[in-house]
């Protein structure tokens, strides 16, 4: 390559010497790869060398960034190294080399970084799942996997992805939010916080409702930060996510199939496998299959307490879902006995949305009251109203308790959680409409 002597490089001739100095780094990282050397030190030391050695004046901004672009080449994920680097981002998606999109403060923005072309994209995705000793190919064509970070990664290639191979990654907050954080981001108020603590500590079985990207599993580990530590806690999930402070959590992940397409191991037969273990709570990541009848079982023999997540629009939708995933179970059980596992294991459904301008709010919170026929009964404690928007284009509401409380207070009271009726918004008409509901 005849770069020596240049000293006003294009583009064009900016990107080959990048490939130049690549490939002499490389080649002399290959007698030293898997040992005990510190990495980022080695390779600094050998791209300052292989510079010195072009004789380039490269002007200092043009040269930083030149080396800061290998760096993520060699040591991290290239080009989108950057964006999962930034701490405001929570998700990165590739569409293709020059379609790369972030989510950021809720909102879906296109960035102008690139990758030079589909081959590039493929690097990037086997360097992930090398490691993992996972597989992607024509038989295979798509993969979830794990960054060092714990950054969740899905990644499609053809013939199943049309226009080229693509990678969507949610990243991993490193920072643990809390309670106290979701009232101040305005998720909720201090009132439904304080509500909710009580139904965890009184081992109410929740159902955390909501979309793609609507902060269930953020919600998800805030409320399980509120079981007692002397409890044994078992999480079951796709990929770890939860990040549970208390001591005793043993922590379960789902096996994809091995090469061979043989020894997967689903949600489902880690949920069975959890009541062997005896757990106090049982924490389900997601449920989206026949796992969600074991769970159901689960709460109604004895594992009160535990949470799970899954897909829905609206608490009434969340209970088709549990219904229709219940049918996925194989065991052909009448639409009404399912009905009543349900009504008789769920106690509440907390609805997660993102909203319009990008905020995550809890919009509701459901009791699940019981059977009429064949009809499950459900009340809204609280609900989340819109009055508006601001200049800035940002919704306007406010949270309202319904003015009813929820038919399981005797249980919150008898595990000493004593809530005033004020804090429902309760008049004396509806305390009395309150008392002649069906138990």
């Amino acid at each position: 390559m005849s770069v020596i002597g240049k000293s006003n490089l294009k583009q064009d001739e900016i990107v080959k010497l990048r490939r130049y100095l690549i490939s002499m780094i490389s080649r002399e990282m290959e007698g030293v790869s898997g040992t005990n050397v510190n990495q980022e030190n080695m390779v600094t030391q050998l791209l300052t060398s292989a510079y010195t050695q072009t004789k380039l004046q490269l002007p200092n901004t043009i040269r930083d960034q030149l080396f800061h672009d290998i760096l993520d080449e060699l040591l991290g994920f290239g080009v989108i190294q950057s964006l999962i680097d930034d701490p405001d981002i929570s998700e990165i998606m590739v569409n293709g080399p020059d379609r790369i999109y972030v989510e950021k403060g809720g909102k879906l923005i296109k960035t102008n970084i690139k990758f030079e072309n589909n081959q590039e994209v493929m690097k990037i995705i086997e360097k992930i799942i090398f490691p993992l000793g996972r597989r992607i190919d024509v038989d295979s064509p798509t993969v979830d996997a794990r960054l060092p970070d714990g950054s969740r990664v899905n990644a499609v290639i053809p013939p199943v992805a049309v226009d080229g191979p693509g990678i969507t990654i949610r990243k991993f907050q490193k920072e643990k939010l809390g309670i106290d954080q979701l009232i101040a981001f305005e998720s909720l108020s201090e009132q439904m916080a304080e509500f909710l603590r009580a139904c965890v500590l009184a081992r109410m079985n929740i159902i955390i409702s909501g979309g793609t990207g609507s902060g269930k599993t953020t919600l998800l580990n805030v409320l399980s930060s509120n079981i007692p530590d002397d409890e044994r806690i078992v999480t079951i999930e796709d990929a770890a996510e939860l990040n549970l402070q208390q001591d005793h959590v043993f922590r379960m992940e789902t096996k994809p199939p091995d090469i061979e397409g043989k020894n997967s191991v689903s949600i489902r037969e880690l949920v069975r496998n959890s009541l062997r273990m005896r757990p106090d709570r049982i924490v389900v990541g997601e449920v989206r299959g026949g796992e969600a009848l074991d769970m159901l079982q689960a709460m109604n023999t004895g594992h009160d307490g535990s949470l799970t997540t899954l897909h829905a629009n609206t608490p009434r939708d969340a209970l088709s879902r549990l219904e229709t995933m219940s049918m996925m179970s194989g065991m052909e059980l009448p639409l009404k006995v399912i009905r009543q596992q349900i009504a008789a294991a769920i106690d509440l459904i907390v609805q997660q949305t993102r909203l319009k301008d990008g905020s995550r709010k809890i919009t509701a919170i459901t009791e699940v009251a019981g059977m009429e026929s064949d009809t499950i009964v459900m009340t809204d404690i609280y609900r989340f109203a819109q009055t508006g928007m601001s200049e800035d284009n940002k919704i306007i509401g406010e949270f309202k308790p319904t003015g009813i409380r929820p038919l399981f207070m005797p249980r919150l009271e008898m595990a000493g959680l004593h809530l005033g009726a004020e804090m429902f918004g309760a008049t004396a008409a509806a305390i009395l409409s309150q008392r002649m509901r069906k138990p």
